[in-house]
């Protein structure tokens, strides 16, 4: 048996030894994280609860080893995170976001504020310690991740990860604390939040909708439908058209439309009323009823990587495949199908014409989803590659972006741009989670090992009875102010502050939260349109910290 007491004893930094410790330290982890205590649960975080108990009974790793480790999973974990927010990432800043992101980057600004008053106030406590409490308390593991590692020192990366670990479990329960501060203070019955949002969903002006109309003004007889485009000046598609003969076709941009007419249109909200304006106005009709048999409507899925980013006009649907297409959904959301939409790979076209011509348009876009699942490898590793070298750039005043800003700011990138340079950044949901989940789970056990030897001693004192008081304010006192801009000058949803709140300090459990408490997808949609921007800044303000102060 000495073998195996040689394997898993602390002590032994083999080869072997190391596996099995961070095997243990991570099954152990996300087996605990699964656990909810108040309808809450850590998630891997727990890894690094583990990693620091097992570090604190002596188990301790090769320290090359370990930071090769630790450096491999924090590339790989900021990565996946730059491929995932990158393609909302630049559209977060449109009209629609613009408010919500504004209040996220305040707290944030308080956030700093508040921990750099501290940190002066106190007088006796390192700089590295307070950036560990903030990226504890904001629930923010990629800006420990950028701190420590542009900190570099390994006794400054240890207290960075004790203040992590001691402020972490009050940030989570800080969110959600500010999220009943707010409802009390407004007095909010949360069944009209939730009302209100689904009357505004119901009514939304940009969603694409199916009408049925019949031409009536004579100004317009005899327009094609590009004249008709011109005129109305909206973007719109005609699927079907029902002319005077009883005839039921499959209109193209030159198709003209003449009195008595009727159209099968998909048209954003927000424009029927001009296009019924000019065109003539709504009826109830059953298509499928006089649509003949071989005209169907099917969803083609882009599985080639040729027609990634190329613009929907270009394929010419009609002219050589005889089919229109209506809408193009993407990561589940409908789009209206207008000529300058550039596609993306795993996007889903809907398409109405006969059924040959749909299969033999089908096998040029590719509608595998085989085709879907398989990694694009090259696109990873060729992001990580430049992503370290735009890492490694001074970009002024002795700053760095570093393994953990250059590979994000690659990412995001590469997300949004990476078709001009025939590269493709699709990745099924399935292996992005691994690769993200991977990552974490190598990084938290990394910090929690090297850490471990040295956490009783320095949180399990008046000093860490401070870090967890200090984590707590920085958690929640900025919440409560933005929250009460939010509901007080601009009546922003309730459900919408909550995914707001939630994205903000990028935490997957408050957002776990507010969606079981409110029984809504509203919270995940503040909580995307917020996330990109804040897990941005969320490290480049952690690495900043430390390269102003250090």
């Amino acid at each position: 048996m000495d073998w195996l007491i040689d394997l898993i004893g602390p002590g032994n930094v083999s080869l072997a030894s190391t596996i099995v410790l961070y095997s243990f330290v991570i099954a152990a982890g996300v087996w605990l994280g699964h656990l909810k205590i108040g309808g809450i649960s850590l998630g891997v975080t727990f890894v690094l609860f583990v990693g620091i108990l097992m570090g604190h009974f002596g188990y301790i790793v090769n320290a090359e080893v370990l930071k090769f480790i630790r450096e491999f999973g924090l590339i790989l974990f900021i990565f996946s995170i730059g491929l995932q927010v990158g393609p909302a990432f630049f559209s977060s800043f449109k009209k629609g976001g613009m408010r919500l992101n504004g209040l996220a980057v305040a707290a944030i600004a308080l956030n700093v504020i508040i921990a750099l008053a501290i940190y002066y106030i106190d007088g006796d406590t390192d700089i590295s310690a307070i950036v560990g409490v903030l990226s504890g308390a904001v629930t923010n593991t990629p800006g420990l991740a950028a701190a420590q590692q542009t900190v570099g020192n390994p006794d400054a990366i240890n207290i960075m990860s004790m203040g992590y670990a001691a402020a972490y479990p009050l940030g989570v329960i800080g969110i959600i604390a500010a999220m009943f501060v707010i409802k009390g203070i407004f007095r909010i019955k949360t069944e009209n939040e939730i009302k209100a949002i689904e009357d505004e969903t119901e009514n939304s002006l940009t969603k694409p909708n199916i009408i049925s109309v019949e031409v009536t003004n004579p100004l317009i007889s005899g327009k094609s439908l590009v004249q008709l485009h011109n005129i109305i000046q909206c973007d719109f598609v005609i699927s079907r058209l029902l002319d005077e003969n009883g005839q039921t076709i499959i209109p193209t941009s030159q198709t003209q439309v003449r009195v008595g007419d009727k159209l099968m249109v998909v048209v954003a909200a927000n424009d029927v009323e001009r296009f019924e304006g000019v065109v003539g106005p709504q009826l109830e009709m059953d298509w499928e009823d006089i649509t003949p048999t071989h005209v169907v409507s099917r969803r083609i899925v882009i599985t080639k990587p040729q027609y990634n980013g190329v613009m929907l006009g270009s394929l010419r649907l009609h002219a050589g495949y005889k089919v229109n297409a209506t809408r193009v959904n993407r990561a589940g959301v409908d789009l209206l199908a207008s000529p300058d939409l550039r596609l993306q790979m795993g996007d889903r076209i809907t398409v109405v014409g006969d059924l040959n011509d749909i299969d033999r348009l089908a096998s040029k876009l590719g509608n595998s989803m085989k085709r879907l699942n398989q990694p694009n490898l090259i696109t990873i590793f060729v992001g990580i590659l430049f992503g370290i070298i735009v890492g490694s750039i001074n970009v002024g005043f002795g700053m760095k972006l570093g393994l953990a800003g250059g590979p994000l700011v690659v990412a995001i990138l590469l997300s949004r741009f990476g078709y001009k340079f025939k590269l493709v950044t699709y990745t099924s949901t399935s292996a992005s989670m691994f690769m993200r989940e991977l990552g974490i789970c190598l990084f938290l056990a990394s910090v929690g090992i090297s850490a471990g030897s040295g956490f009783a001693d320095a949180v399990f004192n008046s000093t860490g009875m401070w870090w967890v008081i200090w984590g707590f304010i920085i958690t929640f006192l900025p919440l409560v102010i933005v929250g009460c801009i939010a509901r007080g000058v601009y009546k922003i949803n309730y459900l919408t502050i909550m995914g707001m709140f939630a994205g903000g300090y990028t935490d997957p459990p408050a957002l776990a939260y507010a969606g079981n408490a409110t029984g809504s997808d509203s919270p995940a949609v503040a909580y995307s349109t917020v996330y990109p921007l804040t897990m941005f800044l969320r490290v480049v303000t952690a690495q900043g910290i430390i390269l102003a102060f250090m």
